[in-house]
C-alpha cells in the first residue's frame, strides 16, 4: 500500500536487538505537530522505507531542542531542554542524526556539543544528497517537473549559518527541472521572517511583513513551485502565497516532497 509507512522507535530497537540504528531521524516539534509539515515527516519517512535505510525516532522520549528558548533569550530554559534531549541520546549511544529543520540542525550540531553532546549531525537536504551521489535515489524516466521552474528558498539556519547551500539545489537537480533563483538567495538571501523565535510572536509595524516582500521575490521568478527545506520557512512562505492570492496555483514543497513523488 502506497500510504503506509513504518516508524521505528530507538528504543524498541535498542531493546529487542541491543542495538542503535544506524540513523536517528529528529522529527523536531514541526515535523510532529505543524498538520502541513507532519506531511513533510512521512514523505522523508517513506524514503527512508523504500531505500530499506536503518533508522528510528525517540518518539515520544524527543522534546524541544531548546531552539525557541535560546533565541528568545531563556538561555536557562535551552540548556534544561538541551540536556533532556542529550541524556536521552547518550543512553541509547547515538551517533548520527538527521532532521528535515534547520533549527534543530544548527542547534545539535552547534550548541550540544558544549554541553555534552556530540553528534554527526545532517540535514535532510545533505542526507538526500549523499543517497542521490550513491546512485540509491533515482528519478523515473519523463518525471512531472521536467523541464518546468523550480525555484528554491534558503533556509537562513541552513545557509548563513552553517553554509549549506549547494545540498539542497543538487537535490533538485535530479528532478530535471529548470531552477530559477531569485535576485536575493545563497549568501544574499532574504530572511523569511521566522527565524530567531520571530516565528512567535507578531512582527514589530511596518510597511510591508517580510514574508510578503519575499513571496514577492519567489513569484518574480515565475516558478510555480517553491522549494524549501525548512518548516518554518514553510509556513511563512505558504502564508505568502494566500496573501497574494496565489495559493492554488503556486505550491510551496519541501525537499522530501518533491522527491518521494518522482521515486
Amino acid at each position: 500500500m502506497e500510504n503506509e509507512y513504518k516508524v521505528p522507535l530507538v528504543a524498541d530497537v535498542f531493546g529487542a536487538e541491543n542495538r542503535t540504528p544506524e540513523i536517528l531521524f529528529w522529527v523536531g516539534c514541526a515535523g510532529a505537530y505543524d498538520s502541513r509539515y507532519k506531511a513533510v515527516t512521512i514523505a522523508f519517512v517513506k524514503i527512508l522505507n523504500k531505500l530499506k535505510i536503518d533508522f528510528a525516532v525517540l518518539g515520544q522520549e524527543e522534546s524541544c531542542t531548546g531552539d525557541p528558548a535560546k533565541r528568545a533569550g531563556n538561555e536557562f530554559l535551552f540548556q534544561m531542554q538541551a540536556m533532556t534531549n542529550i541524556q536521552t541520546l547518550n543512553m541509547y549511544n547515538v551517533k548520527k542524526i538527521v532532521t528535515a529543520c534547520p533549527h534543530c540542525f544548527n542547534t545539535i550540531k552547534n550548541e550540544y556539543p558544549s554541553l555534552g553532546g556530540n553528534y554527526e549531525v545532517m540535514h535532510h537536504s545533505e542526507f538526500l544528497q549523499s543517497l542521490i551521489e550513491a546512485g540509491k535515489i533515482k528519478m523515473k524516466e519523463g518525471g512531472s517537473f521536467k523541464g518546468k521552474k523550480i525555484t528554491y528558498h534558503d533556509s537562513c539556519y541552513l545557509g548563513r549559518a552553517n553554509d549549506i547551500y549547494e545540498a539542497p539545489r543538487k537535490v533538485l537537480e535530479i528532478l530535471d527541472a529548470e531552477l530559477v533563483e531569485m535576485k536575493r538567495c545563497k549568501t544574499k538571501g532574504l530572511c523569511c521572517g521566522a527565524g530567531g523565535a520571530q516565528m512567535f510572536k507578531e512582527p514589530e509595524k511596518g510597511n510591508k511583513d517580510i514574508n510578503h516582500e519575499r513571496i514577492e521575490d519567489a513569484l518574480s521568478t515565475g516558478a510555480k513551485t517553491i522549494a524549501v527545506a525548512c518548516p518554518f520557512c514553510m509556513t511563512m512562505m505558504i502564508d505568502g502565497t494566500k496573501k497574494k492570492e496565489v495559493e492554488n496555483d503556486v505550491k510551496v514543497l519541501d525537499l522530501a516532497e518533491l522527491i518521494l513523488g518522482e521515486l
